[in-house]
C-alpha cells in the first residue's frame, strides 16, 4: 500500500463538475493499494498518517500530527501510485490491486483513519476526480507498506 501525503492548508475534490468534498488545514493523500496489501497494511498505515509528525510548532520544526492539530484529511485513491515504468514508455500497473480487492482496503484505510479520531473526506472510488490544493510548505511524503 502506497500514500502520497501533502500537507495543504485546504483542498477540494470535484467528480462529473460537483464538489464532494473540501478540507481546511491536513493531508491530502493519494492512496494506492497493490495486489499483495491485507487489512493489515490499511491499519498499519492509517495509524502511521494519524501520527506521523509533519507539522510545525512554533520554531518551524515538524513536531505535532494529523491527530495533534485537529487537521482534516482528503483521501483519494490513485492507482497509479503503483505505477512500474522501468520498462518501455507506456507505465505498467501489474502491481496494482483489481478494483474490488483495492476498495475493500481503500475503505479498511479510511474507516481506521476516522475511528482514531481525524475528520476524513473522500473522493468517490473508481471515478475521474479533479483535486485542488494548496500545498502547504511544501511538504510532500511517501509512505509504502512494503519498504
Amino acid at each position: 500500500m502506497r500514500a502520497l501525503l501533502q500537507r495543504v492548508s485546504r483542498a477540494s475534490v470535484t467528480v462529473e463538475g460537483r464538489k464532494v468534498g473540501r478540507i481546511g488545514p491536513g493531508l491530502v493523500i493519494l492512496l494506492g493499494v497493490a495486489h499483495r496489501d491485507s487489512s493489515h497494511d490499511a491499519r498499519l498505515l492509517a495509524q502511521k498518517v494519524a501520527y506521523l509528525r509533519i507539522f510545525p510548532n512554533q520554531e518551524g520544526r515538524l513536531h505535532f500530527s494529523l491527530l495533534d492539530t485537529g487537521g482534516q484529511a482528503l483521501i483519494v485513491s490513485q492507482f497509479t501510485l503503483l505505477a512500474d515504468t522501468h520498462k518501455g514508455r507506456r507505465p505498467s500497473f501489474t502491481d496494482a490491486a483489481p478494483p474490488d480487492q483495492a476498495k475493500v482496503l481503500y475503505e479498511q484505510f479510511v474507516g481506521v483513519l476516522g475511528d482514531i479520531g481525524v475528520k476524513v473526506v473522500t473522493g468517490h472510488f473508481q471515478e475521474l476526480m479533479q483535486v485542488e490544493l494548496i500545498n502547504d510548505g511544501p511538504v510532500t511524503l511517501l509512505l509504502d507498506t512494503q519498504d
